[in-house]
């Protein structure tokens, strides 16, 4: 049986803050973008222990003429390109103290692609369910959410990749739970995963394997705010959290009683957009442009994920294999 929740944002907000132990005291992080968050947004959503880091590295990329010269002309003459990003928790994306200002690692690549291509970024936030179907009616021109390449997306949508991330595990610290290496391990307990996401779709689609085990299968809660998934481990209502490995990773540094378990499966990750866009050779040349000047590694650095660089940007790269357990 599949749970649904969907709990105001604020209320999850403001018990993500309370579980974590401090609220965000931040100062302005360079890169990020204003945004108008969604009715009831806060900044508590990202809550950290100390101040997100707050070092300027997209102010001083330059323009990449080669890069803008593969725009559409409609595009450069605009100057512009609208941008739907989900914003969920650091070090991919989070919320300032004010509510509207996007920080973390999608804001950083997207504002530097921006002043490489030499455009204007104007960006709104986007439930992360709503950002691919918006894509592809051409409401917006890119999406972000750390959303990442799998065969199924690729059918409908293109990407542009700038990291790795993938799929990892966490639990609470008294979990007999040491790694999750096959997915037989969740028999009998209650899996906590963001709605829409890679996490939803890979527990629905190997929930018969308990089955075939002989066990109890497993439940998965499925959220529509990662604040909540975290709540629900704290409370005792889910056994195990199903999450970024990034964002696993650093959520874990951030409360108490809670620990991480493994990376389960790594996944290109990218700017996403409408199937056959003519954007993206141009925002692919952006990203190796940033790869080559330096300014992709100090992105990296800055929010500690230098273990998601990625050789060079590829434009819809086949999915990485699953494992096989």
């Amino acid at each position: 049986m599949t749970t649904r929740t969907r709990p105001g944002t604020a209320r999850t907000a403001l018990v993500f803050a309370l579980i974590t132990g401090a609220a965000l005291g931040l100062t302005a992080c360079a890169g990020g973008d204003p945004a108008t968050a969604p009715a009831g947004a806060s900044g508590a959503s990202g809550a950290a222990k100390g101040a997100l880091p707050t070092e300027d590295v997209v102010s001083a990329v330059k323009k990449n003429e080669a890069a803008a010269k593969l725009l559409p002309a409609d595009v450069r003459q605009r100057g512009s390109f609208t941008i739907a990003s989900s914003v969920a928790t650091p070090p991919s994306s989070a919320y300032l103290p004010d509510g509207k200002t996007v920080v973390g690692v999608d804001a950083d690549f997207a504002a530097a692609v921006a002043k490489a291509l030499g455009l204007e970024l104007k960006r709104e936030v986007v439930g992360f369910e709503a950002i691919l179907p918006a894509l592809g009616s051409g409401k917006y021109d890119v999406g972000t959410g750390n959303f990442g390449v799998t065969e199924e997306r690729r059918k409908a949508i293109d990407f542009v990749t700038y990291i790795n991330d993938g799929q990892g595990f966490a639990s609470r610290a008294d979990s007999p739970l040491k790694a999750v290496t096959d997915l037989t391990q969740l028999c009998g307990l209650k899996v906590a995963v963001n709605a829409g996401t890679t996490f939803e779709r890979t527990l629905e689609q190997n929930k018969g394997r308990c089955a075939e085990a002989g066990r109890k299968p497993y439940e998965v809660n499925v959220y529509s705010e990662t604040g909540a998934i975290w709540m629900s481990l704290q409370q005792g209502r889910s056994d195990v959290v199903m999450n970024t490995i990034n964002g696993v990773r650093y959520a874990v540094t951030q409360q108490k009683n809670v620990k991480f378990l493994n990376e389960y499966r790594r996944l290109d990750v990218g700017f996403a957009f409408k199937k056959g866009t003519p954007l993206a050779p141009a925002f692919q040349a952006a990203v190796n442009g940033l790869k080559a000047d330096g300014t992709y590694d100090r992105i990296l650095r800055k929010w500690g994920v230098t273990g998601s660089g990625i050789a060079t940007s590829q434009i819809s790269p086949p999915e990485i294999p699953a494992p096989k357990k």
